[in-house]
């Protein structure tokens, strides 16, 4: 069954399945002793709007050709997908547990030849939005209607092949595709000292838009937690003909859990058993009091 016969669900819904989804994610992090929080927590309210309101796609039928295909160029967000994609009813959410384990299908980094839902295999920052823009290419080849929608960090759009790729699209005039940019101001590296002030100052202002659009994209903007705006802005983006849309998605990194919120130590990091049950807490997990204890 795809999206179009489905009544999706509301805004409150949306939300509360996205405040579900973290706690997902933080579990399984928490159970495989690693793996990335920061950029899944930025990017999990844009990924619940999508595939329980925007794709149109078949989980029972994950091949299905005429999907829309969605692909995590910032592939080391993986759990992210993962969450979303089990929520959705890709594969179980009980297999979550198995995230970065030996022989599991759900690796650190997505892997389309073993998990149900992935259109694109992603990691090496960058790759992954060259893969997406040769889906759209092959579907516009194929006569397909489908759109490409293509997830980047802010900080994987330093790497030159993603401006190699945003050249051709706009030079082919894809209108197919819409490329997300998780804004969440906060990369792993390029740091100065620990404050807002000591940001690379290319990921301040308006900069990053500038670059989108004097490659010759539709830039769009949003609150990437908002999830009226997400769905406003997606569905002004899917529209749009004569070329590609970047979609600037103002977000923030750890967002859901007060001390990750906007820390950078938290890109890649496990929570200790403290700062699980506070995290669980906020979050609303049943167990878990407001003193964080179980």
């Amino acid at each position: 069954m795809s999206n179009d016969t489905l009544a999706g669900p509301d805004v409150a819904e949306l939300e509360d399945l996205a405040r579900r989804a973290r706690i997902n994610i933080i579990k399984s992090i928490a159970h495989a002793d690693g793996g990335h929080l920061g950029g899944p927590l930025s990017a999990i309210d844009m990924l619940i709007a999508l595939y329980f309101s925007v794709l149109d796609i078949r989980p029972e039928e994950p091949r299905w050709p005429d999907r829309d295909r969605f692909v995590l160029s910032k592939g080391h967000s993986s759990i992210a997908l993962y969450t979303t994609l089990a929520m959705r009813g890709f594969f179980p959410v009980e297999e979550l547990s198995t995230f970065d384990s030996i022989d599991s299908r759900l690796q650190g980094h997505p892997d389309m030849t073993l998990t149900p839902g992935v259109d694109m295999s992603s990691g090496s920052l960058g790759l992954g939005f060259s893969g997406g823009l040769g889906i759209a290419l092959g579907a516009r080849a194929a006569g397909k209607a489908f759109t490409t929608y293509i997830m980047l960090g802010d900080g994987e759009c330093n790497e030159g092949s993603v401006w190699e790729g945003a050249h051709a699209a706009s030079r082919y005039g894809l209108d197919n595709v819409v490329a997300i940019i998780d804004h969440n101001k906060l990369q792993q590296f390029g740091w100065h000292g620990d404050t807002v002030a000591e940001r690379l100052p290319s990921y301040t202002g308006s900069q990053l838009a500038d670059r989108w659009a004097a490659f010759d994209w539709k830039v769009l903007e949003m609150d990437g937690h908002d999830m009226t705006d997400i769905l406003e802005t997606v569905t002004t983006a899917k529209a749009h003909r004569g070329g590609p849309v970047a979609i600037i998605a103002h977000t923030v990194k750890g967002k859901g859990v007060s001390f990750m919120e906007g820390n950078y130590k938290w890109h890649a990091r496990v929570p200790n058993a403290e700062e699980f049950a506070i995290a669980m807490a906020e979050l609303g997990e049943p167990g878990y009091g407001q003193g964080g204890a179980a």
